[in-house]
């Protein structure tokens, strides 16, 4: 499964909030954005965290695709 945090980043742009007041507003580790900044998986908790303070859904800041099988 692949995800994507493009959503999310484009909420802020659109919201006008950067990462440091995100992280800030979620109550979330620098570790966390980070991870998110680079499409790594983080916690439910986190995200959870991050649409409280954006006032948003899960699918309103993460896209999910799952992997291609590998017929090799």
């Amino acid at each position: 499964m692949t995800v994507s945090y493009k959503k999310l980043w484009k909420l802020c742009i659109d919201k006008d909030i950067n990462k440091t007041q995100l992280r800030k507003m979620a109550h979330v580790s620098p570790a966390t954005i980070a991870k998110l900044s680079k499409g790594e998986i983080v916690t439910m908790a986190s995200l959870l965290k991050i649409c409280k303070a954006l006032n948003c859904n899960i699918a309103d800041i993460v896209d999910s695709t799952p992997e291609k099988a590998d017929n090799t």
